[in-house]
């Protein structure tokens, strides 16, 4: 684990809050579309009967000159949504797989629980300089 994705983490989370928002604005207003603006629609399809004979008919669908856009900027939060939940799993299976113990309760302390190195070695009985010594032993840059 780099120092780089935990120093993320909290933004992430805050991130994360702000995409799902989003997709739920998103596919209210694509469900909107969809019962809004209906345009008429031709499609082939087989007879009933042998021989098939093409035929055509009218349907009705979403429009989608305005459905493909918004389903296009759905498709970019669903991607970034997944992205962040891997970064997020990751730092939190790393901070799983820490032995337990007070270098576990830091990690969760900071970036976890989002408390400053200072208010995490308050709690524990801890400078700030040996609670950042702590998180660096354990971090590779």
């Amino acid at each position: 684990m780099n120092r780089e994705k935990l120093r993320r983490h909290k933004r992430n989370m805050t991130e994360l809050a702000s995409v799902l928002l989003a997709i739920g604005k998103l596919q209210e207003e694509l469900e909107w579309v969809k019962e809004e603006h209906i345009v008429s629609g031709k499609v082939k399809k087989s007879g009933k009967d042998f021989p098939y004979i093409e035929e055509h008919m009218t349907v009705k669908v979403p429009d989608p000159k305005r459905t493909e856009p918004i389903r296009a900027r759905l498709r970019k939060k669903e991607q970034r949504k997944a992205e962040l939940e891997k970064e997020i799993q990751e730092i939190e299976a790393f901070i799983a797989g820490l032995p337990e113990g007070m270098d576990k309760q830091i990690f969760e302390m900071v970036y976890l629980d989002g408390l400053s190195q200072q208010k995490a070695g308050e709690i524990l009985g801890y400078t700030q300089g040996r609670v950042s010594q702590i998180i660096r032993n354990y971090l590779k840059d």
